[in-house]
């Protein structure tokens, strides 16, 4: 009876940690998509946008460009050549 427990349990947890993963990429990707709108490399930015507001814990700029100073993180990821990674 014990082992029933433990695997449904384990199966609760498993499902809802997916489901959290899932609503926070969702909460990413409609700031992204917004944040994105207007850039010439439209797949590339959402590329970068999710990868930067994940690490930042969903905090993107508002406004298409710019504003950057609202998300520190978000600001001073760099890539290899120390330039900003975050569009």
């Amino acid at each position: 009876m014990k082992l029933v427990f433990v695997t449904a349990l384990l199966m609760c947890l498993v499902l809802s940690s997916s489901l959290l993963e899932g609503s926070l990429a969702d909460v990413c990707g409609s700031k992204c998509a917004v944040r994105c709108s207007k850039a010439s490399g439209h797949e590339d930015c959402l590329k970068y946008c999710g990868i930067c507001c994940q690490q930042c814990n969903n905090c993107v700029p508002s406004g298409t460009f710019g504003h950057k100073d609202e998300c520190p993180c978000y600001r001073d990821l760099k890539n290899s050549k120390g330039e900003s990674k975050c569009p």
